[in-house]
């Protein structure tokens, strides 16, 4: 016999779980990348993206090796969505309509009225563009100005000099350090480095970025 449990669409919203803007991943659009809900069917192409060493050095999780490694990733990922956990993304070039790479909610705090943007992979080939600068640009402006959040935070590995230099552009403030937060997909623990960007600093934050931007042609 089949249970209600197991009758659900694998990734069907849990029945306890309230509809909620905020579990919803909408489409957003700019000039260098445009963002779309992420489904089971990005697998292939997103593997294609990501398959870098340099991508993957600094994510807890294991590297995909494949495409159908690619789909458990992604279909991790789309258990949280049902269960209200995640808001995952998918990265498009505007102009080749590629690829690039993914970022999600992480979670989402509807009565904290705050979001976590974490589970962030870009191709190597779009770093130091206006790629990441924008994409955290539309997540950051669709938390505050359409959510209401009162809070955006990122987290990653203290080690990883290069994401907490991105994420201090973005005008967050580093808020400290959680010892032995993360247990890495070798074994070893990871010290987490957190940061915030309130509501009240969000406007100047995004009149600095849309500065940045503009030097991106």
């Amino acid at each position: 016999m089949t249970s209600p449990a197991s009758a659900l669409e694998p990734f069907a919203r849990h029945p306890l779980i309230a509809p909620s803007p905020w579990l919803e991943a909408v489409p957003l659009v700019g000039k260098h990348v445009a963002l779309e809900p992420l489904g089971l069917e990005h697998a292939a192409e997103l593997f294609a993206a990501l398959d870098h060493e340099d991508v993957w050095r600094y994510i807890p999780g294991a590297r995909p090796s494949n495409d159908a490694d690619m789909a458990e990733t992604v279909s991790g990922m789309l258990r949280l969505n049902a269960l209200g956990q995640r808001v995952p993304w998918l990265y498009r070039d505007p102009a080749t309509g590629a690829a690039i790479g993914t970022s999600s909610y992480c979670p989402p705090d509807e009565r904290q009225r705050s979001v976590h943007i974490g589970g962030t992979m870009t191709a190597v080939a779009y770093w130091r563009t206006g790629v990441n600068t924008e994409a955290k640009l539309l997540l950051m402006a669709h938390a505050f100005e359409t959510l209401g959040a009162v809070r955006v935070e990122w987290q990653t590995d203290n080690l990883n000099e290069r994401s907490k230099a991105a994420i201090t552009r973005l005008g967050a403030q580093r808020e400290g350090v959680l010892r032995k937060h993360k247990q890495r997909h070798d074994g070893t623990w990871r010290d987490s480095a957190f940061f915030g960007l309130l509501d009240t600093e969000w406007p100047a934050a995004k009149e600095r970025l849309l500065g940045r931007l503009a030097a991106h042609r």
